[in-house]
């Protein structure tokens, strides 16, 4: 946790509005007892923000801030790396001002919300920012007391993963051997395309025609570049698909199935 005086955070004076700082700030002396403490931080609505080379999307924080003199103002913003003082990933560049309402029951404690747009070729340059990203949450009082929380919540950015899947022969004799390939790709922010993705597990699946219920045959291990390759027996018309059930940098991803007509 930091306390510090709002001339300490100068991106945040081009950020909140005039209404929103004091026309002079200083830290205000207290104890722990006085600081700001932050809850209930949602980033996306608590799902994974996975991302293709060119994904655009809007990305939205939530958070309760809660202050014995009450919160004149409060930002969020995700963050990447050791610490803030070293971090490699700072989203958005120029965090804004989170938009809070008081609580109608208890003027200490204030709701907040913020949203920004995320453009994956322009943001996200390297492949090590997938993973766990830790959210900055600060505020100021109305005493303009500034805390930060440099771990108040987590947000995870992930690379979108692509997973294709082609059963044959078609169609074939019941108790024929069907040879099922594909290929496991994810999201290169790099260079901007999909390059394979190798030693994973992915589940060979197959669905009973008329039936809705796919069951897992057997799991089977990325190659190189991505490919994937196994057999199995025909025993009754229906649908194989594989499927990617993801890791902490990559999202998961399920083939569309692929019908076999046995005979």
């Amino acid at each position: 946790m930091r306390i510090r005086p709002a001339v300490a955070v100068a991106f945040l004076t081009a950020t909140l509005s005039a209404s929103m700082l004091p026309a002079t700030a200083h830290a205000a002396a207290g104890s722990a007892a006085d600081d700001t403490t932050f809850s209930n931080v949602v980033v996306n609505g608590g799902k994974d923000i996975v991302l293709a080379p060119t994904t655009r999307k809007t990305v939205t924080i939530t958070w309760t801030a809660h202050d014995p003199e009450g919160v004149a103002a409060s930002w969020a913003y995700p963050w990447h790396g050791p610490n803030t003082d070293d971090a490699d990933g700072v989203f958005p560049l120029y965090p804004p001002a989170g938009t809070c309402a008081v609580s109608p029951t208890d003027r200490t404690t204030s709701t907040c919300k913020v949203s920004f747009a995320v453009d994956a070729a322009r943001d996200f340059d390297h492949n090590g920012l997938a993973g766990a990203w830790n959210v900055l949450a600060g505020a100021q009082d109305n005493t303009d007391e500034w805390t930060e929380i440099d771990a108040a919540g987590t947000a995870n950015f992930k690379r979108y993963a692509k997973v294709t899947v082609n059963a044959s022969p078609e169609p074939v004799k019941k108790g024929r051997t069907i040879t099922v390939t594909g290929k496991l790709t994810r999201a290169n922010w790099e260079s901007g395309t999909y390059t394979g993705y190798q030693g994973r597990p992915v589940q060979l699946q197959f669905r009973k025609k008329g039936s809705s219920v796919y069951t897992t045959l057997k799991t089977v291990t990325s190659g190189v570049g991505g490919a994937l390759k196994t057999t199995t027996k025909a025993k009754t018309d229906g649908y194989f698909r594989f499927v990617f059930t993801g890791t902490p940098t990559t999202g998961p991803s399920t083939a569309a199935g692929d019908f076999v007509d046995v005979r």
